[in-house]
């Protein structure tokens, strides 16, 4: 294989692509958050172009019309999900990141297609042969073809036109579409020649699936607007929207045929190597540890945190599939955080996140492997108990291998391992069909039919007045209802209004869009929510008097109420935020907010509950700044000036060149106790706010906390509420206030010791009956086997298993069922061991209760189940006697 003129490493490569389009006036943009802001259509940020869709869409209008990013993306969940193929191929991650150009109506494909050609091959950027690379275009676009042959030079071989072959009209490797409505057109792909010692054919041939030709970069050409019928309507300003995913331009750069080949995956490989205390080999092992440390730590970086659901789930599952990666390789304890200083080596320069945040990251990575080790002592311990009912030569389900695997991160071949001891199979097309069952939910999970052409689109922007009035003359510049302009909406309609100035805010930054008035001469439209569209505010509600027509002049009218209510609530959340990072630490950063006139909702990074006393510290520390009264300070600058002076801005949020920084509070020596970048609605003084109220804290997800809080009336109210609370219970116990507490815990004492008296006289009544119901047992002439049928009364489902403990501690070689009656049946059955292989408890259950229309089953030792009260029950047990007499003969 031939290799490039020059040389060089991933952080080289990434570098000079961002140079060279700077160099032709494109704006550099930071790669935004992994976790997709406002796009509910995605589970991850998977593609450099996620950031820009608005622009794209026309929703957005930002300051230039050129960028080039390097964008942190993620495939690991829903539809876009590369997770289990990662360590295995060539090129297949988990994250990785995609090296873009974008246009926004500016230049298009002639600049597009002589910009990637420069930089590929020019000897100032990566030098390339141009003998290895060949391109792609869409067959009947006859633009690209000729750049490519007449103005770039290709000879027409290297040219290879694809046509729609993906069975429908338009659906071709070479055209894009964002979704089944919106932008498309047509693309262009280069791909790079590894030579003829590889197999594998040119795009479009049947040998195509080879890895002798691998694409590095795609030059989309955003040309059409596809609507619901199919139709394609030219955009009035065509865009370009390129990838190229660096690890794999690295691979060619460095030489080498494979991404995990190149610097920084080597680098991190023998890192792990080092931490396993291993010689590292570059198996699949270290390439998914080596691709999952990359994973994990941006995700955490970006506020996911390990949990059941979602992304936290996505975030699980990577970081234990490292771990049991690990445990393969020989690692001994927790070993998959002590990578991160690694990582942080060769991607921190590039990403400072992933330094200013690696205690934080580490942390979260060991809670999570402490976790997993657990989980796995479980998963041995239920494997083990499916085992113990098998013998030699049988086969465990695939059910039960799914489980453990799916519920207890257990992996296949440690199943299988251990069940071969046994000399017992497992039963593995069993197990791939619960996977496939659990692929196609995820399938369906990522699917979302969004229909791009519904979105509002207004041309102008909105101009927002709110921050100094509540109340404006302004002119109406569009109606909507059902997503359609229409001219006209008419009492009882709900709809939508835009125009073209207003003072309400609009939902952003967790707090919630204002409510209030639009009048005009004819008709009253009242304001139930307020949103944004691009760069137009959109006010959603409802004509509740006359007409309201597209040409009026209209009076928007803010409710003053909830808007002073709603700032108190806001300018709170900032003061609890610097509370909570001077009691708690500076690792505390935001995980979210809303905002209300009712209520706040603060979410924050901590890994452990906040104990009352810090609770305590952090509501006091907030009504001092209140107390004190200070001026509440915003300043616009831009954004720079705003890092130095000590702004703090969310991670993941979008800020522009210019921000608003809002400055509050005064700590005792004079600086300032809250800085932040922030465009919400705030109070004029921290006295504003008048009282502030912690009303709960508790854990929504791993590592997530959330504190939810009252302020001014509210507050008071709450307060209020609580003094009637303890007024009332000091005339019930006829006692002062400070007595009330000693005297509910000793009312709390002698309540647990009646408890446990009750509980003592429930036992002892337990025996009495076990005792009676000894006495129904028939001992069968086979193998002296014990059979005991019989109902209980007073029994429930909760006391029946103490119950059945003292009868199998008094009946040896025994088969009991019992059936207690309360309000309803609660059923039961215990087979000992040496009976097991005629009849199985789990089977006498499930019987039972399919007799009386219940539910239930187990184990072959022990089973339960319930069911209603019914009048057959003692026909079914004595039936249920006969069956089982003869099943035991």
């Amino acid at each position: 294989m031939s290799t490039p003129r020059k040389t060089m490493q991933l952080n080289e490569v990434r570098q000079a692509f961002i140079d060279f389009f700077v160099s032709k006036q494109h704006k550099h943009v930071e790669s935004s958050s992994l976790i997709p802001h406002n796009d509910p259509t995605l589970l991850f940020t998977n593609a450099g172009m996620n950031q820009f869709k608005d622009t794209f869409l026309g929703l957005e209008k930002r300051d230039y019309s050129r960028a080039v990013t390097s964008q942190k993306c993620v495939r690991a969940g829903g539809k876009h999900n590369d997770l289990d193929n990662v360590g295995y191929t060539a090129r297949h991650h988990t994250f990785f990141e995609m090296l873009g150009n974008f246009s926004f109506g500016d230049y298009f494909k002639q600049d597009a297609l002589k910009f990637a050609w420069e930089f590929l091959t020019s000897d100032a950027w990566l030098a390339l042969p141009k003998d290895r690379l060949y391109v792609t275009v869409y067959h009947t676009d006859d633009e690209a073809y000729d750049i490519w042959h007449k103005e770039i030079g290709l000879a027409p071989e290297r040219i290879i036109r694809i046509g729609d072959n993906k069975g429908a009209p338009y659906a071709s490797d070479n055209f894009w579409t964002m979704g089944d409505t919106g932008p498309c057109g047509p693309c262009s792909e280069i791909f790079y020649d590894y030579g003829d010692h590889m197999e594998g054919g040119l795009p479009g041939t049947p040998e195509e699936d080879g890895d002798r030709y691998v694409e590095v970069w795609n030059c989309v050409f955003m040309q059409f607007n596809r609507q619901k019928d199919g139709t394609l309507e030219p955009l009035p300003k065509p865009s370009v929207d390129t990838g190229m995913g660096l690890e794999r331009i690295s691979s060619i750069m460095q030489g080498k045929f494979g991404n995990y080949e190149v610097d920084l995956f080597t680098n991190l490989m023998d890192a792990a190597a080092e931490v396993i205390g291993v010689q590292s080999t570059y198996e699949p092992s270290f390439k998914v540890i080596a691709d999952h440390i990359r994973a994990v730590s941006f995700l955490i970086a970006d506020g996911v945190r390990p949990s059941n659901e979602g992304r936290g789930y996505v975030l699980r599952r990577i970081i234990r599939r490292a771990v049991r990666h690990g445990n393969k390789l020989g690692a001994q304890g927790n070993f998959f955080y002590r990578l991160v200083p690694a990582l942080v080596r060769e991607m921190g320069a590039a990403y400072p996140q992933l330094s200013d945040k690696q205690a934080e990251i580490e942390s979260v990575i060991l809670k999570e492997e402490e976790q997993f080790a657990k989980t796995l002592a479980q998963g041995l311990r239920l494997l083990s108990g499916e085992l113990e009912v098998l013998k030699d030569g049988d086969v465990l389900s695939g059910e039960a291998v799914f489980k453990l695997y799916d519920t207890y991160g257990f992996p296949v071949d440690l199943t299988a391992d251990i069940a071969r001891e046994r000399g017992i199979g497992i039963d593995e097309a069993g197990f791939d069909a619960h996977m496939e069952e659990q692929r196609a939910r995820a399938r369906d999970a990522g699917k979302f039919d969004v229909d791009y052409t519904a979105a509002i689109k207004v041309d102008t922007p909105t101009e927002f007045v709110g921050y100094s009035l509540a109340n404006l003359e302004s002119q109406i510049v569009g109606l909507y209802q059902d997503g359609k302009e229409v001219d006209t909406l008419s009492e009882g309609d709900d709809g939508v209004i835009v125009l073209s100035a207003t003072p309400f805010y609009a939902e952003s930054g967790g707090q919630v869009g204002e409510l209030g008035e639009i009048t005009t001469e004819s008709g009253v439209f009242a304001v139930e929510d307020t949103k944004k569209s691009g760069q137009a505010i959109i006010h959603y509600g409802a004509v509740k008097m006359g007409q309201i027509t597209g040409t009026q002049q209209a009076n928007a009218l803010v409710s003053l109420d909830v808007r002073r209510a709603s700032a108190k609530n806001h300018s709170a959340t900032h003061l609890l935020h610097a509370a909570l990072r001077t009691v708690l630490g500076t690792g505390v950063t935001q995980k979210g907010s809303l905002v209300s006139s009712d209520v706040l909702r603060f979410d924050f990074s901590h890994d452990t509950p906040v104990s009352d006393e810090d609770l305590a510290v952090i509501e006091r520390m907030v009504n001092e700044q209140i107390q004190r009264n200070s001026t509440v300070q915003i300043e616009i600058m831009d954004i720079d000036s705003a890092m130095k002076k000590g702004a703090m801005a969310l991670f993941g949020e979008k800020y522009g060149d210019t921000v608003r920084v809002l400055t509050m509070g005064e700590k005792d020596d004079r600086t300032p106790f809250s800085i932040e970048l922030c465009g919400g609605l705030h109070v004029e003084r921290t006295g504003d706010i008048g009282l502030f109220k912690i009303v709960s804290e508790g854990g929504i997800a791993a590592g997530i906390r959330r504190i939810e809080a009252l302020t001014g009336m509210g507050a008071i109210r709450y307060v209020q509420q609580g003094e009637r609370v303890l007024a009332n219970l000091a005339g019930n116990f006829k006692a002062k206030r400070n007595e009330i507490e000693s005297r509910v815990n000793a009312l709390s004492e002698r309540g647990r010791e009646l408890d446990k008296q009750i509980e003592r006289l429930e036992q002892k009544l337990t025996n009495y009956q076990a005792l009676d119901l000894i006495n129904q047992a028939v001992k069968l002439d086979v193998d002296g086997i014990n059979l005991l049928v019989a109902k209980a009364d007073g029994v429930d489902s909760k006391a029946i298993r103490g119950l059945m403990d003292t009868l199998k501690s008094r009946l040896d070689n025994a088969v009991i069922v019992l059936v207690g009656e309360t309000d309803s049946l609660a059923l039961a059955a215990s087979v000992a061991k040496e009976i097991q292989s005629k009849v199985k408890a789990g089977d006498i259950i499930r019987t039972l209760a399919g007799e009386l229309d219940g539910k239930g089953g187990g184990k072959p030792d022990y089973a339960q189940g319930g069911a209603p009260k019914s009048d057959k029950l003692s026909a079914v047990l004595q039936k249920l006697i006969h069956e089982l007499k003869a099943q035991l003969a």
